[in-house]
């Protein structure tokens, strides 16, 4: 019996493979390697000294979809699969629409058609949307800002009327804060294309002499040092979030969202200041006009992953930035080196 993971190369999903084979899972692979790459499955491989199967397939393919479930006893999905830029969903939202609300209803199609009753989906916090109070929990109101986050919210809702159909369908909705850090081995981590989305990959590629500067987006919010302020949370310990709802789902049925945080809110002028103590590199930064939709703050409430899944983040700020570093020192140019 293995766990399919779709997205299997991709940053999140590569933690999650060390993980699962780490607890003794076998695992299969399907990714179609536009936002990731092969090589990362080489360092899984390399890491957890196991072996597993890999498919380059895109999920729209039923064809190709369908052999794999025909080719293994799949018994579960974790589905990371996804285009997943904010900014680039609001310039081309048929691109996500069609990729990913349609990739995952051919999923689960041929989920159906081969009796696997089980998903661990790879949710996001955009789907709080605006929401200013704090900490963010599940129960709250739900409603998103750009269409990447619609796509997760319609996929939330897709697997929650699943579950209202079939009984015996069992999903757990795993709505993550901002992942960072990497494998203490400094194999894998975060790889993004072109110049990153995200905080971390861009300070990391100005320690290394990529990137000129940082820009800090605005200096002004209503925080204590007037820069945002975000619920980091290390990708190790993401990974074991993951296992940790397989364990769930295996033995409940229904659909459960839950978030996958630190319940910790760190500004981007903290994480600067850490990066450089922690790891003795200067980022030069400089202030920049605000990026439209920024919020304040965002940071979750843990309590029930806590409760249901007996999971809790270990891993503090100085972790997740000296394993970040330590990435991207070994590989300057990411896999393409």
């Amino acid at each position: 019996m293995s766990v399919l993971l779709t997205g299997a190369a991709g940053y999140v999903g590569s933690h999650a493979c060390v993980e699962l084979l780490n607890q003794g899972y076998s695992i299969v692979s399907a990714d179609n390697y536009v936002n990731s790459s092969p090589v990362a499955l080489e360092r899984v491989r390399q890491i957890t000294g196991r072996d597993f199967p890999a498919y380059e397939t895109d999920l729209r393919d039923e064809e190709k979809l369908r052999a794999i479930f025909r080719a293994h006893k799949i018994e579960s999905v974790i589905h990371f699969a996804g285009l997943k830029a904010v900014g680039e969903s609001v310039k081309k939202p048929l691109e996500y629409y069609d990729n990913n609300l349609y990739g995952s209803i051919v999923l689960l199609k041929i989920m159906r058609e081969f009796g696997v009753k089980s998903m661990i989906f790879s949710s996001s916090a955009t789907v709080y949307g605006a929401a200013t109070k704090m900490p963010l929990d599940e129960k709250m109101p739900l409603g998103c800002v750009n269409p990447y986050g619609w796509t997760k919210f319609a996929i939330e809702q897709l697997l929650r009327d699943l579950c209202l159909a079939d009984p015996d369908f069992s999903a757990v909705l795993l709505r993550y804060f901002n992942p960072v850090g990497s494998h203490k081995s400094g194999l894998i981590g975060d790889n993004p294309s072109g110049i990153p989305n995200n905080l971390i990959p861009y300070v990391t590629r100005v320690a290394v002499g990529e990137l000129e500067r940082l820009p800090v987006f605005g200096n002004d919010y209503n925080t204590p040092d007037g820069t945002p302020l975000r619920d980091y949370i290390h990708v190790c310990d993401l990974a074991r979030g993951h296992a940790a709802a397989m364990a769930y789902a295996a033995a409940h049925k229904g659909c459960e969202a839950i978030n996958l945080g630190t319940g910790k809110a760190s500004s981007v002028l903290d994480v600067i200041h850490t990066f450089e103590r922690v790891n003795g590199v200067p980022i030069p930064h400089f202030i920049a006009p605000r990026r439209a939709g920024d919020a304040d703050e965002s940071w979750s409430s843990t309590e029930k992953a806590e409760r249901l899944l007996g999971w809790k983040a270990e891993k503090g700020l100085d972790d997740m930035l000296r394993d970040a570093w330590r990435w991207q020192r070994q590989n300057p140019k990411g896999y393409h080196a």
